[in-house]
């Protein structure tokens, strides 16, 4: 007998508001997976396309009548509370994100729950952000822009970037791709990461404990880190204090890796040369915080990494490489970790 049971996907988007993601309206357009999106992924692997049914959704609309019969989520977040009892079928989940902190701890899973990722999709735009901001780093842009705001004509001179020490903490693509873009200007990048694994465009790397003994050459500070919590504070006042005041600091990972506040009186006080960050714990910013007015840092709204207009696509391609290798009962990639939280 011919078995014509479909697996059912469930895809969960999310309306654009404060302190969820997306946060805006701009990043809701962005990050919606729509019908005709799924229908053209799955076009490219006709093998799978009849063996598959999947159901679009909005928030917790239909979540818990849905998941019921679902194998597959496919989503940035959902609620975790009695999750096998909702969902007794589900087999794997797809986070659309490459962090998972917001998932994390993963109490909430069981046995034989595949979790995994969009790590990689990113990297292609997080490397020209990094080189991007490394470069206005180097040619003072923070300091220009603030001097600009209060209205100073004042002459800043740089150099090249070559024999620069850039430090790169976090050596996943994110980081990886600025290093392999850099690297050929001449720059001097140490990698630092948890098991000293070589990475292209390094001229060195350090395992994180090593950390203390290469903050104070360093001219850029690259921070492309995960939450979790090893990574927590890693850079707090007193990692901060060993930073010579000519040192610029960027942060792509996550806020909760820097102390935001120390790093802030560092700029006022005129001990750091400049900072660029991207992310931030609670988007959008609040209005009165005193970071908006903090001289010579730059904020970027959490853009270093997502590709305009083709990050559904890619992603769906990672799925769908991935959806495939489900159906033949083989090992997913970018699978997560569940103790180690990434």
């Amino acid at each position: 007998m011919i078995n014509t049971k479909k697996i059912k996907i469930h895809i969960k988007n999310n309306h654009g508001r404060p302190g969820t993601f997306p946060c805006d309206l701009e990043g809701e357009k962005n990050f919606t997976i729509t019908k005709e999106h799924f229908e053209e992924a799955l076009e490219t692997e006709p093998s799978i396309k009849e063996k598959v049914e999947f159901f679009i959704d909005w928030d917790e609309d239909n979540f818990n009548a849905s998941m019921f019969r679902s194998e597959i989520l496919l989503t940035y977040d959902f609620p975790t509370s009695n999750l096998k009892k909702i969902a007794p079928n589900l087999k794997w989940i797809h986070c659309t994100a490459a962090g998972v902190e917001h998932l994390s701890p993963f109490t909430w899973s069981f046995d034989k729950l595949v979790i995994t990722n969009s790590s990689g999709v990113h990297a292609k735009k997080a490397g020209e952000y990094g080189l991007m901001s490394v470069l206005m780093l180097q040619n003072h842009m923070p300091k220009i822009i603030t001097n600009q705001k209060n209205k100073e004509f004042v002459s800043l001179f740089s150099n090249p970037i070559a024999g620069k020490n850039i430090i790169l903490v976090g050596t996943g693509s994110l980081g990886s791709s600025m290093a392999k873009l850099l690297e050929p200007l001449g720059a001097n990048i140490i990698g630092v990461n948890k098991k000293g694994r070589p990475v292209e465009g390094c001229s060195k790397i350090l395992t994180i404990d090593k950390i203390d003994s290469i903050l104070p050459i360093a001219d850029i500070l690259y921070l492309a880190l995960p939450e979790t919590s090893e990574t927590k504070n890693l850079i707090d006042r007193k990692r901060l204090d060993m930073l010579k005041p000519s040192c610029g600091i960027v942060n792509i990972g996550r806020q909760s890796v820097l102390d935001y506040d120390s790093l802030c009186k560092k700029l006022n006080n005129k001990e750091l040369s400049g900072a660029i960050l991207d992310v931030f714990t609670n988007e959008p910013i609040e209005k009165n915080s005193k970071i908006w007015h903090t001289p010579n840092l730059i904020i970027t709204p959490h853009i270093s990494s997502d590709d305009n207009g083709n990050y559904v696509k890619m992603t769906l391609e990672l799925f769908i490489k991935n959806l495939k290798l489900f159906l033949e009962n083989k090992e997913l990639e970018n699978k997560i970790d569940k103790i180690l939280g990434y």
